[in-house]
């Protein structure tokens, strides 16, 4: 047996054993980071203006310039969400909505109001705990093919969930909390409404984004 033939197999186990050391460190930084990501997008908020065709304007009644303006206070963590299940593989994204969870019902206030195991009786928890299904289900779509339709199907499924399962827990507490229809009707609109289609639409534009980051994300990690 000649030397190189003795020194191909060690450099081999040696590449092998750098390698096992090497993944497992980037995609516990790349968890960590979408986990920053999640909790950033929960205190970081920011006012979207667009035109809309008003409803006087069909009526003939005169109208001034701010009529035609809309204003909404969009706080993008379903959003980002979705991006990160667009920019992850499946088990990173799922494992980075389940730290955060985690985390903040055991460990740190994390969540917008607060955190702790506790926070299961708030009105809004349901929006967080289908953070998990849709992860689950946005991913799906994703991982077949980040075609325009499974992108689509992603962010509108993804979304829908959320709100969905977040209202339908709301309605839970309400039952225990004994409030009134009229919260109930408040409390929907302000945590869903018009909410859901802007965050459809962002969920959408960044599931984009993430498709691009994914490529990075898989050359960088090859």
């Amino acid at each position: 047996m000649t030397q190189q033939e003795v020194l191909i197999p060690k450099m081999k186990r040696i590449d092998k054993k750098q390698n096992r050391i090497k993944l497992p460190f980037f995609s516990v930084l790349i968890v960590l980071c979408a986990l920053l990501l999640i909790i950033a997008s929960t205190f970081v908020g920011f006012e979207l203006k667009h035109y809309i065709v008003p409803a006087g304007f069909w009526s003939g009644k005169v109208l001034s310039q701010e009529d035609y303006i809309v204003s909404f206070y969009v706080i993008p963590q379903i959003p980002v969400l979705m991006f990160i299940c667009s920019a992850l593989e499946k088990k990173m994204a799922v494992f980075s909505v389940v730290l955060y969870l985690i985390l903040g019902i055991f460990f740190a206030p994390l969540f917008a109001l607060g955190g702790g195991f506790s926070y299961i009786s708030e009105y809004s928890f349901g929006y967080l705990l289908a953070y998990f299904p849709a992860a689950l289900i946005a991913t799906s779509f994703l991982c077949r093919r980040r075609s325009f339709l499974n992108m689509f199907l992603a962010a509108l499924c993804g979304v829908l969930i959320i709100h969905v399962l977040g209202f339908l827990y709301m309605l839970l507490i309400v039952l225990f909390k004994h409030d009134g229809g009229s919260f109930i009707s408040g409390w929907i609109t302000y945590q869903s409404g018009m909410k859901i289609l802007y965050d459809f639409v962002l969920s959408f534009v960044l599931i984009l984004i993430g498709k691009y980051v994914n490529y990075a994300v898989k050359f960088i990690s090859d």
